[in-house]
């Protein structure tokens, strides 16, 4: 018997039940179609679509708290970009704009920017301040924060 996941989807959030050894087989949404990984950060600047994607997806989440007018935010969003091809289907990767959520940057304690937070399980288990420039290396600190 194979593994069952929940993941959310990254356009309409419904979560779905998807099994592990389907997960790089590019799953669509049971309710909107769409694809479940589409190898791009998705935007949790809602509070409940953050809530819903880190509670719930059983992959871990790797977030990006990131504001508009941060240099080296906006340096290092592209290699962000990139690395959530290489992460995904293994771990969602979102980003949080800072200015537009701002509870959440408050909730999480968010002192500088970029920051990036793995979360697993809807617990925040590491943090990385500061930018990250190049896809390997920010694909590298979040499978190394997994746990094992």
């Amino acid at each position: 018997m194979s593994e069952t996941l929940h993941i959310v989807c990254p356009h309409c959030h419904t979560t779905n039940r998807v099994q592990k050894a389907q997960l790089a087989s590019a799953p669509d949404c049971g309710k909107c179609k769409q694809a479940l990984f589409t190898g791009h950060p998705v935007a949790l600047d809602d509070e409940a679509a953050f809530e819903r994607h880190v509670t719930r997806s059983q992959i871990p989440v790797l977030v990006d708290f990131w504001a508009p007018w941060c240099g080296p935010c906006r340096m290092m969003a592209p290699a962000y970009e990139q690395a959530a091809a290489s992460l995904e289907p293994h771990v969602r990767v979102a980003k949080v704009d800072t200015e537009a959520a701002q509870a959440l940057g408050a909730r999480y304690n968010i002192r500088s920017i970029p920051t990036l937070a793995l979360f697993v399980d809807g617990r925040e288990v590491a943090r990385q301040p500061g930018a990250l420039t190049s896809p390997a290396q920010i694909a590298q600190w979040a499978r190394a924060q997994l746990p094992r």
